[in-house]
């Protein structure tokens, strides 16, 4: 082997990559001798050959396919905080012996908490033989009496278990915590996986990495066995929606497994079983990946004031009519008091203990732990038994003396509802901050899923450290950033295929989409289109106000009071202030940037991304890239857009309107034609045709002088990007009839009025319905449709007192309509009803919960 791989130090003249051997404590890279471990050696070599711009380059493009890909973490206590999940480029190694290990003990661990959770919910044998104090379970706000005797099919209760593993300093591992109500980190592993492959694809490739597909594969064919009702399972993921901290991983796993992500709104109980509340009816739900806290999961039976929840839920579980995983009342298996009983628990199921130890605990039920705990809190880490927002663990040393007399007061006043551990610090490991490869504390985060037999581990998992040496808890609400995990095979592994054999494909139509899922598609299609619909505006009223030769202040105040109308930011120019009239900009400006305005340009576009948050899991990688991009683009120009200072500002605008059209393609060319793009489609046809008839009653129904006219079709021929095919069409000037035909009625131009009405009554057609009879929303299309194709354009050009009543009368009729469409597809389609709620105020009980 070359030289170089074996010193014990990884140096380069510029000192970037030097990882000198730990001073004290235990260091991944390095073994109990002082030397760089074997398996180390070849990456940190390979790092060394790339380079300090190179690796910097790789990980700007990491953090680039991240944001790309909508990675984000919610930190609840910093909501102005960066919320881009953070990846560390450099890996954490195992090599495949000590992980052999490692799998052994964390299956034997996750077949111990499996019976440990029967026991709770059965006979509780644990306490009738006193190996556990029954103030330790009655006590812990996670053991939900409701859940008794609540049982899955097959052997295993507990499908899903996550544990977080830190290396003590004897270098053996030890278990800080289980997670085991809806463990979250997989699908940021996954993601991580997915991220570094990219972008070490022969780093990655060389390293014969363990991949994590198959455990993804058991989980997926665990579900489906778990299915109670027979036939194809029909599958969720229950998430609490957009402002929960881990809302990509719920998108990100149900778009990976091919499940639907719903929200409880999405969901009800009747006659027994659970249903999804799709477009053309109730879809049975089988099965749910529940990915909401237990307490809130029924708002029946568990916290009455949930509203993200399934009012029933539980006696449908309870029945036996849909399997929950994990299964509600699985959060008192969190309580980190166990781990002080834990060896005897394993003793009495296995008649032996445990063989990855866990942290020494302590639980301050207990009179002599928690005379211990107070006497040594500056030392210990003290954790409440039942997790809650707000309430979060603390390490001793970081307290002054005030601090430590408040916990401990707090301790004495609850004991029940604290446990305290010892402090391991973690080993280190190569960690890339600050252009150098530093030595930083870790934690790492696997899982097991159940599987026929027994349980099978994810062959890696989510690691975590703390850039900042003075942090001493890692956490992700803390701060802490994540690296992928390399489980190191002796060999390359086999593709594995997600898809299990035995079970066949789902052929679901396009409507099993949730009211709620195609209420935002809507919404997200209205918004852009209405965002665009005002920069067109702006920007063709930049241009006319820029042109060499003034306009006569006649247009420009038409022009002026279009963009109010248009925008609907009342006032605005229809106040016809002097001042307001004379110096546009400023008001031009706040239309577009100011994001409290309703009506703006920035309100719109929030809105839309807002939209497409919710329903981020329907949108392609490429479509999320695109409104990442849109508000990049927005944010550019609040710093390129200010009054004054601009010398071309319809160019501003440009990039902006660019990335809008380059998202309504994406839409049209890559997205499936089912329910979600015909709605898509309906709100963005709808919204277009709403700008049209806004746009023309404000500039053409007025009478004005011939020169004045010819500069107000032209300007409605630019909005709608038709002045080129006028101009080819029709050679002999601009002339109000023309300009009307080719912006109204010509069904060739795809910024017609015409034009729109027409793809509505396809998508119309296409909605799940009795095709047999006509719909409100279809009547109110035709009566539109056939007003426009009877319309006579002579007739709309006269003027009566210097109005084109006719003209205006269509079009405020065809603008009352399309309002009526969109109103009664709201109401025909979207859900707007409450979910049940109390009819009294909160007991003390429940807030307790």
């Amino acid at each position: 082997m070359n030289s170089t791989l074996m010193e014990t130090r990884v140096d380069t003249s510029q000192g970037a990559f030097s990882y000198p051997s730990p001073q004290q404590g235990v260091d991944e890279a390095y073994d109990a001798e002082g030397q760089i471990r074997p398996y180390w050696r070849y990456l940190l070599h390979s790092l060394e050959s790339l380079g300090h711009d190179t690796i910097e380059e790789r990980q700007k493009k990491a953090r680039r396919i991240l944001r790309d890909d909508g990675a984000t973490y919610k930190i609840y206590d910093e909501p102005d905080a960066n919320q881009s999940w953070q990846l560390n480029p450099i890996p954490l190694l195992i090599n495949s012996e000590e992980w052999n290990q490692i799998e052994t003990g964390l299956i034997e661990r996750a077949e111990l908490f499996n019976l440990l959770l029967q026991d709770i919910y059965g006979e509780r044998k644990l306490i009738r033989q006193g190996i556990i104090p029954p103030e330790l379970l009655f006590s812990h706000q996670g053991f939900l009496r409701p859940c008794h005797g609540v049982k899955l099919a097959g052997a295993h209760q507990l499908i899903l278990h996550g544990v977080d593993l830190v290396r003590a300093p004897d270098g053996q591992m030890r278990v800080m915590g289980d997670r085991t109500q809806a463990p979250s980190g997989a699908g940021y592993a996954l993601e991580n996986r997915t991220v570094m492959n990219r972008v070490f694809p022969s780093l990655f490739r060389d390293s014969h990495v363990h991949r994590l597909s198959l455990f993804f594969a058991r989980l997926r064919q665990r579900l489906h066995e778990l299915n109670p009702n027979g036939g194809i399972a029909h599958i969720v993921v229950l998430t609490p929606g957009i402002y929960n901290e881990a809302y990509f991983e719920h998108a990100y796993l149900a778009n990976y497994l091919g499940f639907q992500l719903v929200q409880g709104s999405d969901l009800s109980v009747r006659n027994g079983y659970v249903w999804m509340k799709a477009l053309d009816g109730l879809k049975r739900v089988d099965v749910i990946l529940r990915r909401v806290d237990d307490v809130y999961c029924d708002p029946v039976e568990l916290k009455g004031d949930s509203r993200l929840g399934v009012p029933g839920l539980l006696e449908v579980a309870r029945i036996g009519h849909v399997a929950i995983a994990n299964p509600l009342g699985s959060s008192v298996l969190e309580n980190p008091a166990l781990l002080r009983y834990l060896p005897a628990i394993a003793r009495t199921f296995f008649g032996r203990e445990l063989q990855i130890p866990s942290v020494k605990t302590w639980w301050c039920g207990n009179p002599d732990d928690l005379e211990y705990v107070c006497a040594n809190l500056k030392d210990l880490l003290i954790k409440p038994t039942y997790r809650r927002p707000g309430l979060y663990e603390a390490y001793g040393a970081d307290l002054d003396e005030t601090k430590l007399l408040a916990w401990q007061n707090r301790i004495r006043k609850n004991p029940y509802q604290f446990a305290a551990q010892e402090y391991v610090a973690g080993a280190q490991t190569p960690t890339w901050h600050q252009g150098k490869i530093l030595p930083r504390a870790s934690v790492l985060r696997t899982f097991a899923v159940a599987s026929e037999s027994s349980y099978a581990v994810m062959p890696g998992g989510l690691t975590r450290v703390n850039l900042d040496t003075g942090k001493k808890i890692i956490s992700n609400q803390r701060g802490s950033v994540s690296k992928d995990t390399w489980v190191l095979a002796s060999e390359p592994e086999k593709q594995i295929s997600l898809r299990p054999v035995d079970v066949q494909p789902i052929n679901e139509s396009g409507s099993a989409l949730p009211s709620r899922v195609v209420e935002n598609l809507f919404w997200m299609g209205r918004y852009a289109e209405r965002a665009e619909s005002a920069l067109r505006l702006l920007r063709t009223v930049f241009i006319q106000l820029n042109r060499t030769e003034k306009l006569p202040d006649t247009v420009q105040r038409t022009l002026l009071s279009a963009v109010t109308h248009v925008t609907s930011t009342y006032p605005g120019f229809t106040s016809l202030q002097p001042a307001l009239l004379k110096n546009p900009e400023p008001e031009m400006i706040s239309i577009i940037l100011d994001q409290q305005r309703m009506g703006s340009v920035a309100n719109n576009l929030t809105a839309m991304i807002n939209s497409a948050e919710q329903v981020k899991e329907q949108l392609s990688s490429d479509t999320q890239r695109v409104i990442n991009d849109i508000g990049d683009e927005l944010e550019l120009l609040k710093t390129t857009l200010e009054p004054n200072a601009l010398s071309a500002p319809e160019e501003t605008l440009a990039p902006l309107i660019t990335t809008l059209l380059a998202f309504a393609g994406l839409i049209h060319e890559s997205m499936t034609r089912g329910n979600g793009w015909h709605f898509i489609e309906i709100g963005r046809r709808l919204e277009r045709a709403l700008q049209i008839t806004s746009m023309l009653r404000s500039m053409l129904t007025a009478r004005l002088d011939e020169v004045d006219q010819e500069s107000l079709i032209e300007s409605s021929l630019l909005c709608g990007e038709a002045l080129i095919p006028y101009r080819r069409r029709y050679q002999n000037g601009i002339r109000i009839d023309q300009g009307l035909e080719m912006i109204m009625l010509n069904p060739r131009n795809p910024r017609s009025l015409i034009y729109q009405l027409i793809q509505l009554e396809h998508h119309f057609a296409e909605l799940p319905d009795d095709h047999e009879t006509f719909s409100t929303e279809q009547k109110l299309l035709l009566e539109a449709t056939t007003a426009l194709r009877l319309s006579n354009i002579k007739t709309l050009v006269k003027t009566t007192s210097g109005i084109r009543a006719e003209l205006d009368q269509l079009l405020s009729r065809t603008q009352y309509l399309i309002s009526s469409i969109a109103k009664t597809i709201g109401q025909r389609y979207f859900d707007h009803t409450e979910g049940p709620q109390l009819l009294v105020k909160n007991t003390h009980w429940q807030d307790q919960l």
